[in-house]
């Protein structure tokens, strides 16, 4: 079996193998641009740790590897024009260097590339994977579209958002990891299994991710407090919403849009009220018990245990992140 450190550059070296046509320009450089930006490769890695993990061949998942992260960057690209997202990765994005017109389509030509590569997969396979991919695509889109109602909702129920965040970032995340285990062999019941670790995981990865955007620090690439000055319905936001008194909810409602205060004093101020009911530590409690949720899935596996400790590795890094 190959280590996690292992999987990310065999996956980076196939990746960096990719070419795509010179012509035209200003379809590809973006798509070119986009995929070479750096980013985790999380749901790559993952996708061939689950594979190596049941016996498969690395080297064989790496067309579906490629697929995940394609799709991924292609709803970056997208996301970015819906948020008029000017920065992504500490650079310009593809919707701020290039437009949202080119955006759109050099996404859209992602999107089919994404589909395309998974041709080259074992046609035995093939059917399922396919299904499991088209499911967890239509997931992303139906996400991004709650995510996007979210902001136009006069109330949303934490409830709701934690179904918004398992469709947008989890649900991608799980698949990948369920056509890994598909390609590497693995039963139904252990396929489902994988799944579930994954939704997880993915979970708490985004509950930290919320957390870490007003109590990380500026490492994080992003300003700390983005969500607060945004006005976003985070896990945070709701959670205090939904303690909160009516007095500290007009504050929650009214201060990240209050122009007499600079960003700083909205943040704090805002801060000032999960604080006083005790939202970090609420949310921090749900991440641990998502957390310890895929970790306890990984213990049901058929699998010996010297096979699934990569899988613990994976899980331990992704959410050892303090920034």
């Amino acid at each position: 079996m190959k280590t996690n450190q292992q999987i990310l550059s065999l996956f980076e070296n196939y990746l960096a193998q990719i070419q795509y046509p010179e012509e035209p320009q200003q379809l590809y450089s973006p798509i070119i641009y986009s995929m070479s930006g750096g980013g985790k490769r999380l749901r790559p890695v993952l996708l061939l740790l689950c594979a190596d993990a049941f016996g498969g061949d690395v080297a064989e998942a790496m067309p579906a590897a490629a697929a995940v992260e394609i799709f991924h960057n292609f709803t970056l690209l997208h996301d970015d024009i819906m948020d008029n997202a000017m920065v992504r990765r500490s650079k310009p994005s593809v919707y701020a260097k290039w437009g949202g017109n080119v955006a759109i389509l050099s996404g859209d030509a992602m999107m089919i590339d994404s589909f395309s590569r998974l041709s080259a997969l074992p046609q035995d396979k093939l059917p399922r994977i396919m299904e499991v991919f088209t499911s967890m695509a239509l997931q992303v889109c139906e996400g991004q579209q709650y995510d996007m109602d979210f902001e136009q909702a006069e109330k949303v129920s934490v409830v709701e958002y934690m179904r918004m965040i398992e469709l947008k970032t989890s649900a991608l995340l799980a698949g990948s990891a369920m056509i890994g285990a598909i390609l590497g062999g693995a039963s139904v019941e252990d396929c489902n299994k994988i799944y579930r670790y994954a939704l997880e995981l993915g979970l708490a990865f985004q509950l930290q991710d919320d957390l870490l955007d007003s109590y990380g620090d500026e490492q994080l690439g992003k300003a700390i407090g983005g969500d607060i000055l945004e006005g976003k319905k985070t896990c945070l936001m709701l959670s205090a919403m939904s303690r909160a008194d009516e007095c500290d909810r007009e504050l929650l409602r009214t201060l990240p849009f209050d122009k007499e205060l600079s960003a700083e004093q909205k943040i704090a101020r805002v801060k000032a009220i999960y604080d006083k009911y005790d939202v970090p530590h609420l949310v921090n409690q749900q991440i641990t018990l998502r957390f310890d949720k895929a970790l306890s899935v990984l213990d049901t596996l058929s699998l010996e245990s010297e096979r699934v400790e990569n899988l613990r590795v994976f899980a331990r890094n992704l959410m050892s992140r303090k920034k």
